[in-house]
Parts: C-alpha cells; structure tokens; sequence
C-alpha cells in the first residue's frame, strides 16, 4: 500500500526544493560555497573517526562503539539532504521525485530521532564512567552497546517509517518546499485537505522522541558538574568543566532550536521563511561537524591513533631513510 502510494504520488507530482527563498540571486554562489563546505566537513571528519574506530581493535570500548554509530548517522543524514541541496544552488536542478521526497522524510526523522537516543546513551555513558567508575565494566560493556544501538536503530526506523506512511497519504495542490530537504511539516505544507490532526500527531512523536532524551541528559550532566564540583582539584576542574560546556552546548544546540520550531509550527508561530530554512540548518549541520571533534578527536586515544598512523604515512612516503640508514649500519 505504501508502494503504491508513493508510485501514484510521483507520476503526478515532482517537489521543487527552494532553499533559503528569500535570498537574492547574487548570494547563490555564497549559500552554495557554504553548503559543499558544511558537507566537506562533516564527510572528512565523520570519516575520519568511522576508519579510525573500525580498524583499531584497541578503540572497540563502549564509548567509542557509540561515538561509531554517531558518526555513522551524521554522515548518512548529510549525505542524503546536502547534495541536492547543493545541485540546486549550482546547477538549478532542485527538482526532486515524490517518492524521493518522501524517502528523505523517512531518512530525516530516522536518523534525527537515531542521534537524540545516542546522545542519549553517551550521556549515560559519561555519568556511569564518572559517577560510578568501580561499576563501569560491570554495566557498561560492548555487548550491551551494540544490543542497545541496534535497537536504536530499530525503533527509531518504525518511528521514521510511520511518518513517511502519513505523508505518502496526502493530496498534493502545492509542489515547492521552502526548506533545504523533505521534512514532514515541509510535506504536510502541500496538502490539499486538512492535515492538523496529522500535525498533532507527528508532534506528540516529535515531543517524545526529542525531550524524553533531553531531560535524561540534562539530568545526568547535572549530577556530573556536582560530582566534579565535590570531587576535583581545580585545574582538573576546569579542565572538566570546560569538557562538558562544550559538549551540552552541541547537544543544545541539538536540541533547543528542533523543539522551538516544532512547537512554532503547532502553535502557527509565523517565522521568516528563511530564518526558518536557517534554523533547520544550523541545528542540523553544526552538530554534525562538531560532533566528531568534541566527542572523539579531542580524546587521548583517538589523537595517539591518528598521530600513529600519520607517523606511518610518512615513513611509507618516504622508503629511503630507513634504507640509508641501515646500510651505514
């Protein structure tokens, strides 16, 4: 049934993707520019920390096993929102099929609500390593990880799968999105009928997926500042300290303005259209480029990798200095 909606969608309809819709022509090149710069990013530093953890065995900790499914997730949902995006602004191709639309719907919400969990379970992760060290190899442990992630993975696609079988359903009167990419709210804006209960009903999912999490993180991270604050010296401190200001700014950067324009939508709060398009992307995209930088590439074991394999880079870049110098042996 889903198949054949989406069949009957596309052969009558093709979604224009707007992007910003308010800006002038002579800026195209710079939102562009910007654009393949963000997905740059995010492409080399997701991965980066996806080979660094895959072919290190000494990496394969439960930490790291969730900042591999982060990192996964980030890439995935960049790379299947910023390319079209970004033919659009170079080539003016921002076309896009029904079912393709409704295929970054499902990929959207899928990987959205897939990171808000595993934010979710790094914060977990860092309050039991902090609060409770002793017990850590007693309730932390690979295995239960990767059941955990895989179940992530689970749910979170059903989740995404019945918002993209909503938004299948619709009759479409309008074909531009004056977003980026596919969401459910850009989708549901085309629809002929009345779709307010549909509306309702995609918000209580995304109220539930994004402050059930949020609560959890923030109450961990409260009792981690506490315990820093009791139990360590001050250079340590700060140190901490400055480790977890910079990690809940990404995670509020994550999830305060997702929340704000969910509930503007609700409520009909009218936004500028491109301080809306700018939103999306912000608590998007930055995320994702700050995302492997403050959860992996600033740690110990992860810059000792990267040094390592850099260090063997060169000596295989340069064969004749080991050479020379056992001969003069």
């Amino acid at each position: 049934m889903f198949h054949q909606s989406m069949d009957n969608q596309s052969n009558t309809s093709e979604i224009i993707l707007l992007g910003f819709p308010g800006i002038e022509d002579k800026f195209h090149t710079v939102v562009s520019v910007t654009l393949f710069l963000v997905y740059l990013v995010s492409f080399f530093s997701n991965g980066t920390v996806i080979a660094l953890i895959t072919c290190n065995r000494r990496l394969y900790q439960p930490m790291y096993v969730i900042i591999l499914n982060l990192a996964i997730s980030d890439l995935l949902f960049d790379t299947v929102t910023l390319p079209k995006i970004i033919a659009k602004y170079w080539f003016d191709d921002g076309s896009i099929s029904f079912a393709g639309c409704i295929f970054q719907v499902f990929c959207v919400h899928f990987l959205g609500s897939f990171d808000s969990y595993i934010l979710l379970m790094m914060a977990i992760d860092r309050y039991v390593a902090i609060c409770m060290p002793l017990r850590y190899p007693s309730i932390i442990n690979n295995r239960r990880i990767i059941i955990s992630c895989c179940s992530f993975w689970v749910i979170t696609a059903v989740i995404a799968l019945g918002i993209a079988l909503v938004d299948s359903g619709i009759e479409l009167c309008v074909n531009n999105i004056r977003s980026c990419f596919c969401t459910n709210s850009g989708v549901l804006s085309l629809a002929c009928n009345d779709v307010s209960s549909q509306r309702r009903t995609i918000f209580g999912i995304a109220m539930f997926v994004l402050l059930l999490p949020l609560f959890f993180i923030l109450f961990s991270y409260g009792i981690i500042i506490r315990v820093i604050i009791i139990q360590t010296q001050s250079e340590s401190r700060k140190r901490a300290f400055y480790t977890c200001a910079t990690q809940l700014g990404v995670i509020c950067l994550y999830f305060i303005p997702r929340i704000f324009v969910y509930i503007a939508n609700q409520v009909k709060l009218i936004l500028n259209e491109d301080v809306n398009v700018l939103l999306l992307c912000l608590y998007n995209f930055v995320p994702h480029m700050a995302n492997p930088i403050i959860y992996c590439l600033r740690t110990k074991e992860i810059r000792r990798t990267l040094k390592n394999l850099v260090k063997r880079w060169i000596l295989m870049k340069s064969p004749t200095i080991p050479a020379v110098h056992t001969i003069s042996n």
